[in-house]
């Protein structure tokens, strides 16, 4: 997966919006105003940082050598992942549920403007 498919594929997110809070060189995909994806797309090799279930985390991590625990990020809730060195439905998928993640535990009121109750 390029960066220009990993960053295509976070706005791709119902009502994700791309935010640089961090400087410029450092992508963050928020939904409802929090983040659920950060990457720099631009370094070698490309890493995106992902949201993630406390006990799938510790699976995903014995189980790929390409996903350790969140770099500079709560390590108990956050992976970051090698893109590279997994497959792009894999990466895909990790998106998806780090999306998924943030957005059920938005408000209600959040969720159901995203129709997603």
């Amino acid at each position: 997966m390029t960066p220009s498919r990993l960053k295509e594929f976070c706005l791709a997110q119902n009502a994700a919006v791309e935010d640089f809070p961090f400087g410029p060189e450092v992508s963050v995909f928020k939904v409802a105003g929090k983040m659920f994806a950060l990457s720099d797309l631009a370094a070698t090799p490309l890493k995106v940082s992902l949201k993630c279930d406390p006990d799938e985390a510790v699976r995903l991590r014995a189980e790929y050598p390409a996903i350790v625990p969140g770099y500079h990020l709560n390590k108990r809730h956050w992976n970051t992942v090698t893109v590279a060195e997994l497959p792009a439905r894999t990466v895909r998928e990790l998106v998806e549920d780090s999306y998924d993640l943030v957005v059920a535990g938005l408000p209600k009121a959040e969720r159901l403007r995203l129709d997603r109750p």
